[in-house]
């Protein structure tokens, strides 16, 4: 482990719904929201503060989720009799927004996941880590090999780069409170991927196009941005292509509950 892997961090967990709507799974599942829809026995919130618990330099966790959620939430990370403390914040109307509300009055290194990301790793926030002590934001990604090496139907949809197609992993480092300019400029956007007007004027249309025709490597990519926003970003590749797989809906839970039962997670069956 790097020695400044154990550094003191922040971890935020966007854990809020769509307003006024509830998940499919939850309403299945006959709770209020997906973070705490059960997979193999445990809560999907609790499968992602495991994973964030090990790593050293843990100081707090902070929850973004609507305040009537808060007491449900509550109670699992208490029963969980956790040495760090937890905060919750109050969701914002999206989920960049909220991870900018999130990121206030504490100091980076931030890392930044969500509810459901059930396959996180202790080695992936760690990894997320070492990639900060030499950029301001961090981006996990995990190849297409690596990802339906962990499950053939794992991602169907991938950013396609010239060296090979990656899938996002939901989860990001912000290494100095500078890197908070990328969210801002998210936050300002709104429904930022659909409005094009915004999304050309954060990225520029040379490098829209060069990424629309193929011809920008993942490292490549990372370069350009960094240019644009004036920050040093990083694509991190994390080795394990299941960091890929989150619960999205009924399909991706199948698949996930699959991968966690061929790991030994959850809880143990009983007798």
């Amino acid at each position: 482990m790097p020695a400044e892997a154990g550094r003191p961090f922040t971890a935020i967990i966007l854990a809020a719904q769509r307003a006024g709507k509830l998940d499919p799974l939850a309403q299945n599942a006959g709770v209020t929201h997906k973070c705490l829809v059960p997979i193999v026995g445990r809560p999907l919130i609790q499968y992602v503060v495991e994973a964030l618990v090990p790593v050293p330099g843990l100081e707090r966790i902070r929850v973004c989720i609507e305040p009537r959620a808060v007491p449900p939430v509550r109670a699992v990370l208490d029963a969980m009799k956790l040495a760090v403390p937890i905060d919750f914040v109050p969701s914002a109307e999206t989920l960049t927004e909220s991870a900018y509300a999130s990121a206030q009055g504490v100091e980076p290194p931030l890392i930044v996941t969500t509810g459901d990301n059930v396959n996180l790793t202790p080695g992936a926030v760690h990894q997320m880590l070492t990639a900060l002590e030499g950029a301001d934001v961090a981006l996990a990604m995990a190849s297409k090999a690596a990802v339906l090496a962990a499950h053939p139907e794992g991602q169907r949809r991938f950013y396609e780069f010239s060296d090979a197609p990656y899938s996002n992993c939901n989860l990001y480092g912000i290494g100095a409170r500078a890197g908070l300019k990328v969210a801002e400029v998210f936050r300002s956007g709104g429904q930022f991927a659909k409005n094009r007007k915004r999304l050309i004027q954060a990225f520029g249309w040379f490098n829209i196009l060069l990424f629309r025709f193929k011809l920008l490597s993942l490292a490549g990519a990372m370069k350009r941005i960094s240019g644009r926003f004036g920050l040093r970003i990083a694509g991190v590749v994390l080795d394990d292509g299941a960091s890929a797989i989150d619960v999205d809906n009924q399909r991706t839970y199948d698949i996930a509950e699959i991968v966690l039962r061929q790991r030994g997670k959850g809880a143990a069956p009983a007798h």
